[in-house]
């Protein structure tokens, strides 16, 4: 099973726009790894939204 092209390219955007890492560092993530920071960026956007 291959993972989605268009669903990397959206968590690297996210992560690469929320933490302003280098495109190498976040394709040097294992999947894992790299969904763990997506949920915990998503979990802090929703707090300084106010829980929205």
């Amino acid at each position: 099973m291959t993972y989605a092209t268009d669903r990397l390219h959206a968590e690297i955007a996210y992560v690469a726009y929320h933490f302003h890492w280098r495109l190498d560092d976040i394709l040097d993530l294992e999947h894992a790894d790299r969904l763990e920071y997506v949920n915990q960026i998503a979990g802090l956007n929703t707090r300084v939204n106010g829980g929205r």
